[in-house]
């Protein structure tokens, strides 16, 4: 292969890579450096309330934008949030677009090898949800059926470990869309964190239920493999809100739940940096 062909491939991906994130990736800093520069960039979901979204005055808003703000405050700088599609938060974060990831991330093995996982900070229980005229109690009784799923996210790997062999799974952009596929008839039932049920309901009342639970998640704040000094920072920080009342108020805030107990450990998941 010529130098121009492997010029030609080597833009052609890169451009490829940046445009899965939205732009040209930014320089990953340190700790110190962000607080020198005085602004914490995070990735967070936008579209996925009670844990991240947009609310009517343009402003993000959510569990983990309450939870964001304490962790700057706790640095010392603004923050600053970037709203990302499921698919997009991990390619945000290794490529250096956000500093950090506060963004609804269950914690699976998969994805461990690709970020670096905090100690967990929020729980979530994944299930299966389908209108309440429809008989279902086991997976076997969704056979055949069409389920949508946000692609890349913890209900995709769910609902596709739990009934991938038999039902078509459709992957949608992000949990607003998965939502609406389900509304609009596109698909028979979707699956979706503990929250669907209120989205559902706020959508078509009394039309949809929760049918199945697959599994409990936990979620984890994402900081890129290797970096010590931001993995330290966030475990210190998330120790310290659990002990002081902060992470139980936030909780009771956006869940309406007492604070869940989180495991001391989970497996192939490491919580810190070697």
């Amino acid at each position: 292969m010529n130098t121009n062909r492997r010029k030609f491939l080597g833009l052609a991906l890169a451009t490829a890579t940046f445009a899965s994130v939205g732009a040209a990736a930014a320089t990953a800093a340190s700790v110190e450096e962000i607080k020198s520069k005085g602004m914490l960039v995070v990735g967070i979901q936008g579209d996925n309330a009670p844990w991240g979204f947009v609310n009517s005055s343009g402003k993000q808003d959510g569990f983990d934008a309450d939870v964001a703000t304490l962790f700057a405050k706790e640095l010392g700088v603004k923050v600053q949030f970037q709203p990302l599609a499921v698919a997009n938060r991990i390619p945000a974060l290794t490529t250096g677009k956000v500093d950090i990831l506060f963004a609804t991330m269950a914690m699976t093995e998969e994805r461990a090898k690709a970020i670096q996982y905090s100690k967990p900070y929020a729980a979530n229980t994944i299930s299966l949800y389908a209108a309440k005229a429809d008989a279902v109690k086991t997976p076997a009784d969704v056979a055949s059926w069409e389920i949508g799923v946000p692609k890349s996210s913890s209900q995709d790997k769910a609902v596709t470990d739990a009934v991938g062999s038999t039902a078509t799974i459709r992957r949608f952009d992000d949990d607003a869309a998965t939502i609406q596929a389900l509304v609009s008839g596109q698909v028979k039932a979707v699956g979706g964190n503990m929250f669907y049920g209120q989205r559902l309901d706020a959508a078509s009342a009394g039309t949809y239920e929760r049918k199945i639970d697959f599994l409990t998640t936990y979620n984890g704040v994402g900081t890129r493999l290797g970096e010590k000094d931001w993995n330290e920072a966030v475990n210190a920080f998330l120790d310290k809100i659990k002990g002081n009342g902060e992470l139980a108020a936030i909780t009771k805030k956006w869940m309406a739940i007492d604070l869940p107990k989180f495991p001391e450990s989970i497996p192939n998941i490491p919580f810190t940096v070697k």
